[in-house]
């Protein structure tokens, strides 16, 4: 496919999804996901493929966020890793591949329905990375992520997790619904510096004002309410931020630690001369 018409189809399914999403607007927001996975046939956001962005930061970015084993308290364990709005879990499997315990999130029953569909029929297809380390494991469940009945689903007394992967998440979400967004994120994320909450910023291009979703989401805006998790951010007649980091962070904000430019992403995430235009950012409490 061109790049053009790259452009086009982008274009067609956002207005699409716009038109959708004018019917479930306000507490309906949640079943509108559903109704697009129970239909089936409209579902833009799913590659069938994790994005090569995050293959090459798990594999290249282990001196920022290190392996799936870490050492807590003398004792050796996996690591944790959690993907809210999981779509057909492609990336969960993909964390397994490389050694972690990863847990898919779903708001739609017929996703998660779909993940494990999709675990059955195609994740002996996914690699071991490290022979060493071995396969960890994935989990899927319904549950909304601003709520905590979920948890309990997944077994285990701990409720943070040791990494946090965000993509087209963020950007699916009304942007009324960032404050509580980055809060949770702040109270789900495990301790410094070995729990990490990744994020893969897209579309980071679309202004804010054009609606969605996707909605524009823009290395300020994750800046923003990641340093003040809860707290309403100003944003202007453009929906530009209008103060793009906190004069004094909260106790819970989480810093950003890297931040790039990735050299491989999915080709939605680059304009029409091939140019990636997403980020990749992660995060840790301080």
């Amino acid at each position: 496919m061109s790049s053009n018409q790259v452009k086009e189809s982008v274009i067609e399914a956002r207005t699409r999804l716009q038109g959708h999403f004018a019917e479930f607007s306000g507490d309906k927001y949640g079943q509108g996901w559903e109704d697009l996975w129970a239909k089936g046939d409209f579902l833009p956001w799913d590659k069938g493929a994790p994005n090569p962005a995050l293959i090459d930061t798990l594999r290249e970015r282990q001196n920022i966020i290190g392996n799936a084993m870490v050492e807590v308290d003398g004792k050796l364990r996996r690591k944790r890793a959690l993907v809210p709005g999981c779509g057909r879990g492609v990336d969960v499997l993909l964390l397994k591949g490389f050694g972690y315990e990863a847990i898919g999130l779903e708001y739609s029953e017929t996703a998660v329905k779909a993940c494990r569909k999709n675990e059955e029929e195609h994740g002996s297809e996914y690699q071991t990375y490290d022979e060493m380390l071995g396969e960890g494991s994935a989990q899927f469940v319904v549950g909304d992520f601003f709520q905590d009945d979920w948890l309990a689903q997944i077994g285990g007394s701990e409720k943070r997790f040791d990494l946090i992967y965000d993509y087209t998440f963020f950007c699916a979400l009304s942007p009324s619904l960032r404050p509580n967004w980055a809060k949770r994120m702040s109270q789900l994320l495990g301790p410094a510096p070995y729990s990490n909450l990744i994020c893969l910023e897209f579309p980071t291009y679309k202004p804010l004002s054009t609606g969605g979703p996707p909605f524009g989401s823009s290395p300020e805006a994750y800046m923003a309410h990641l340093g003040c998790p809860g707290q309403q951010i100003p944003y202007d007649e453009h929906g530009h931020v209008q103060t793009a980091a906190p004069d004094e962070a909260t106790e819970d904000a989480l810093l950003r630690v890297a931040h790039w430019h990735p050299e491989r992403t999915h080709a939605v995430g680059k304009d029409e001369n091939g140019t990636v235009r997403d980020f990749v950012s992660i995060w840790r409490h301080r």
